[in-house]
C-alpha cells in the first residue's frame, strides 16, 4: 500500500479567544470555507472509488482531484500563509485566525494526499486486470527496455540539462509546478562527491506509452531514472530523489495600475517566482539531496509531503486518453435544439418567436456559437457586445467576433484580465481582437466582470431589435461539453434595454439608475435576493406556503446565510443544492432546522446557478419567481464582481428551469451527498426508485428547445417530488 509522510510547518499557536469572540460564538453558525472546499474535493476523490464507473473514468476523477488540490494550494493556502507572514489576525466567519486555518488545512491536505495514494494503488490493480499497466519499479523485457532506451535517446535526452550544484553553478530557479530530480554522485576518476539536478521540461509528456499491443505507461521521471547512467557517464550514482513544488500563484491588483495590460504581463512573470507553498518528495528521497533542497528553497510556512507513489495526480490525464472505450463512459453527443432547426437554423427567427433556454452539455453549445456566427454574417446586424471571462485556447466565439468586425460591424468585447490562470490567454485574445478592429474593454480595476452576456443589435424594418444571450457558464466550447449550464435567449425589449445599460456601466462607468429586468452586482443583486427571501419570510409569518430552492456552486457569504437562517426560523422550507463550498450549517434546531443541503457530483460538473422562490404556492408552481445567474452566494460575487441575476418569465422556460433542471437536481439519489449539521457529507440513500439527474437529461429533451414536432409526439416525462426518490407523472 502506498504511504505518505508529511511535515507540517511550525506555526505559532494563537493565544486564548477573546471574551468578545467567545460571546459571538460564530463557530456554531458557520463552517470554515477552506475546510468545506477540501470536503468537496474529497467528494470528487470518492468518485474515483465509485464501482458504478468504468475504471478509466475513476482514474479521471483521481486526476481531477489532483488538479483541484494544486489550485487550492497555489491560491487559497498560499493566501493564508501570506496573511500569517503579514501578522493578519482577522477571523474567518467560523472564528478561526489565518494561523488556525492554515494548520487545519494542512492536516486535511495530508489526509487527502494519503487517500489519493491509496486509491491510485487500488486503481492500478484494476487497470492491470484490464490490460493497462502503470510501470513503476517493475522489470521490463528486453524489447521494452530497448524501445525505452531508444525513445529516451531520441525524445528526452536532448531536452534535459544536468546541472551541478556547487559554488560555480548556482542553484537553479524551479518554476511553479516544476518537477525535478537530484542525484548524489561520486566522480569515478577522483572520488569527488557531486550533486546534480535535472529539471523535467514541462513540454515533455507526463507519461509515455510504450509501443506494442500491451498498454504500458511509464512516468517521465521513472524513464529518466532508468536512463540516469546515460546522463552521468564517468560517475557512480549513490542516491537520487524526485521532487515537485507549487508556488504562491495569486495575483494582487494594484489600485493605481495605470495600464492593466502592462501590469498583468509583469504580474504573470512575478507569479512564476512566488514563494514555495508545497514541496512534494518521493519516499526514500536521498537525505543529502533533501537537505540541499530545504536550504535553497526557503520553506517558510510551506507544507512538505513524502509519498511512495506518484507526486502529481493531475498528470494521469495522459493515461486516461488510452483508446479503450470499454473502460470509459459511453460517448454522449449533445442534441441541437429542435426549435432552431425548425426555423432552418435561423437563431434570430427562433428567438423572435419565443424565449428559449439551452441546457448544456445535454444541448449543444454550438447554438451559442452559431448565434454569433449568424450575427457576424447577417448584413442587418449593426452591433455586437460580448463579455469574455474564459474563452478557452481554441475559441470559435473569438473567431466569430473577429469575423463580425472584419465585416464592418461595431463589435465590443469586455475581456476580463483577472480570470485566474487565464490571464495570459485572455491577453492574447485581446490582442487578436484589437488587431481585427474590435473595441476591447478591460472593465474595472477593482471588480471582475464575471457576467455572461451577449447582445446583438439588428436592423428590422424601420427599427432595431436587440437579441440577448444570458448564461450561467463561460463562453468556453470545451467546458461547455462537461459543465452543466444554462443559456437563455430572448428578444424581449426590456432585456435588451437592460443589457445595453449593463455594457454602458462596464465600458463607461455609467451606473444605471434603474433596470427593468436584470439585477446587477455589485449594484443591486444582493438587494434583490434579500427582497425575495424577505418576501418568503413574510408569507410564512402570515401562514401561507413559503419555499426557497437554490442551486449554487458555493455559498459562503455570512449575511446571506444569516438571512436564510432567519427564513428557516420563520418557517420557510429551504432546499439547497450546493456543489462545492458551503459555509451554511443545515438542520440545526432553532437555527436552520428547515434547511437541507445536498451536493451533486457526477459525470458532468454541475455549474448552473438557479434561485426559485415559491411566492405563496407549493413548489414547483407557475407563480414561483425563478432566476438564473452568473453569481454564486459568495461575497466576492455579490460585492466585488459584475454579475447578473436574470428573471425567467416565459412560461415554458420557467417550467424547464424549475420543473426540470432544479427539481431533477433535488430528486437525484445516485450522484448526491447530504450535508449533516456536523459538517460531514454522506451519500444520499438511493431509495426504492433511484434517480440519476444526468442520465435523465441525456435521455429526455428539454421543454423550451424541443420544438413543435416533439410536442405532438414524445412527451417529456414530468417529475414529482416524493419521498424515496423521483416519480414520473
Amino acid at each position: 500500500m502506498a504511504s505518505v509522510d508529511t511535515e507540517t510547518p511550525q506555526i505559532e499557536q494563537p493565544g486564548p479567544l477573546s471574551a468578545e469572540h467567545e460571546e459571538t460564538d460564530p463557530p456554531a453558525r458557520f463552517f470554515n470555507r477552506e475546510l468545506s472546499w477540501l470536503a468537496f474535493n474529497r467528494r470528487v476523490l470518492a468518485e474515483a472509488q465509485n464501482p458504478h464507473y468504468p475504471v478509466l473514468e475513476r482514474l479521471r476523477f483521481l486526476s481531477i482531484s489532483g488538479s483541484n488540490l494544486d489550485e487550492f494550494m497555489m491560491v487559497r493556502v498560499a493566501g493564508l500563509a501570506g496573511q500569517v507572514r503579514q501578522r493578519i489576525d482577522e477571523l474567518s466567519i467560523d472564528g478561526l485566525t489565518p494561523r488556525e486555518q492554515l494548520q487545519a488545512a494542512y492536516a486535511s491536505v495530508t489526509d487527502l494526499v494519503h487517500a489519493q495514494q491509496e486509491i491510485l494503488a487500488d486503481l492500478s490493480k484494476l487497470l492491470d486486470a484490464a490490460g493497462i499497466h502503470l510501470i513503476s519499479d517493475g522489470k521490463l523485457d528486453k524489447a521494452q527496455t530497448d524501445w525505452l532506451s531508444n525513445y529516451f535517446e531520441a525524445h528526452v535526452f536532448p531536452a534535459l540539462t544536468p546541472q551541478a550544484i556547487d559554488p560555480a553553478h548556482p542553484f537553479p530557479f524551479i518554476a511553479n509546478q516544476g518537477t525535478g530530480m537530484i542525484f548524489t554522485l561520486t566522480r569515478i576518476a577522483d572520488g569527488a562527491p557531486v550533486n546534480e539536478m535535472i529539471l523535467i521540461p514541462s513540454a515533455l509528456p507526463r507519461f509515455v506509452r510504450l509501443v506494442g499491443k500491451a498498454a504500458c505507461w511509464i512516468s517521465i521521471e521513472e524513464l529518466v531514472r532508468r536512463n540516469a547512467a546515460r546522463l552521468f557517464p564517468g560517475f557512480r550514482i549513490n542516491g537520487y530523489g524526485t521532487f515537485r513544488l507549487l508556488r504562491d500563484s495569486d495575483l494582487e491588483i494594484e489600485e493605481d495600475a495605470e495600464d492593466l495590460v502592462r501590469y498583468f504581463r509583469t504580474a504573470i512573470q512575478r507569479r512564476r517566482r512566488g514563494k514555495v507553498i508545497l514541496l512534494q518528495l518521493q519516499e526514500g528521497f536521498d537525505p543529502e539531496a533533501e537537505q540541499l533542497l530545504r536550504d535553497q528553497l526557503g520553506l517558510d510556512l510551506a507544507l512538505v509531503t513524502k509519498s511512495a507513489g506518484l507526486l502529481s495526480m493531475s498528470g494521469l490525464s495522459g493515461v486516461i486518453d488510452e483508446n479503450r472505450p470499454d473502460l470509459k463512459f459511453e460517448p454522449y453527443n449533445p442534441r441541437y435544439p429542435e426549435r432552431i432547426l425548425e426555423h432552418n437554423g435561423d437563431a434570430f427567427a427562433a428567438i423572435r418567436e419565443k424565449d428559449l433556454v439551452i441546457h448544456h452539455p445535454f444541448e449543444s453549445f454550438d447554438v451559442v456559437v452559431d448565434f454569433l456566427r449568424q450575427a457576424a454574417a447577417d448584413p442587418d446586424v449593426v452591433a455586437i457586445k460580448q463579455t469574455l471571462y474564459r474563452a478557452g485556447k481554441q475559441s470559435a466565439v473569438i473567431a466569430a467576433l473577429i469575423a463580425a468586425a472584419e465585416e464592418g460591424k461595431s463589435v465590443t468585447a469586455v475581456v476580463e484580465l483577472k480570470a485566474r490562470f487565464d490571464e495570459e490567454q485572455n491577453l492574447m485574445w485581446a490582442s487578436q481582437l484589437e488587431q481585427a478592429g474590435v473595441q476591447v474593454i478591460y472593465g474595472f480595476v477593482d471588480w471582475k466582470t464575471h457576467a455572461k452576456v451577449s447582445m446583438v443589435v439588428r436592423r428590422e424594418g424601420n427599427a432595431y431589435r436587440t437579441y440577448c444571450h444570458f448564461g450561467t457558464g463561460n463562453y468556453h466550447p470545451f467546458t461547455a461539453r462537461i459543465y452543466t449550464d444554462l443559456s437563455f435567449f430572448t428578444a424581449d425589449p426590456k432585456f435588451g434595454r437592460d443589457a445595453g445599460l449593463l455594457f454602458n456601466f462596464i465600458t463607461g462607468y455609467i451606473e444605471p439608475k434603474a433596470t427593468e429586468m436584470l439585477a446587477i452586482a455589485p449594484l443591486g443583486l444582493r438587494r434583490k435576493l434579500y427582497e425575495c427571501i424577505e418576501h418568503e419570510i413574510a408569507l410564512a409569518q402570515s401562514g401561507r406556503p413559503a419555499t426557497i430552492w437554490a442551486k449554487l456552486n458555493s455559498l459562503t457569504d455570512s449575511q446571506l446565510i444569516l438571512l436564510l437562517y432567519a427564513a428557516s426560523n420563520a418557517g420557510v422550507d429551504i432546499r439547497l443544492v450546493v456543489r462545492g463550498i458551503c459555509c451554511l450549517r443545515p438542520g440545526v434546531p432553532g437555527m436552520s432546522e428547515n434547511i437541507s443541503v445536498k451536493s451533486v457530483i457526477g459525470r458532468f460538473l454541475e455549474h448552473s446557478r438557479i434561485w426559485a422562490f415559491g411566492n405563496g404556492g407549493a413548489m414547483p408552481n407557475r407563480r414561483a419567481k425563478v432566476f438564473i445567474s452568473s453569481a454564486d452566494g459568495m461575497s466576492r460575487n455579490l460585492d466585488r464582481r459584475v454579475e447578473v441575476l436574470v428573471p425567467i418569465r416565459n412560461a415554458t422556460v420557467h417550467d424547464q428551469v424549475l420543473d426540470q433542471v432544479m427539481l431533477a437536481n433535488l430528486l437525484d439519489t445516485e450522484q448526491s451527498w447530504d450535508l449533516s449539521p456536523d459538517g460531514t457529507y454522506h451519500r444520499t440513500e438511493r431509495g426504492e426508485n433511484p434517480f440519476n439527474v444526468h442520465r435523465y437529461f441525456m435521455t429526455n429533451p428539454s421543454l423550451s428547445g424541443r420544438g413543435a414536432a416533439l410536442t405532438k409526439g414524445r412527451k417529456v416525462p414530468k417529475l414529482a417530488l416524493r419521498r424515496g426518490g423521483a416519480t414520473r407523472a
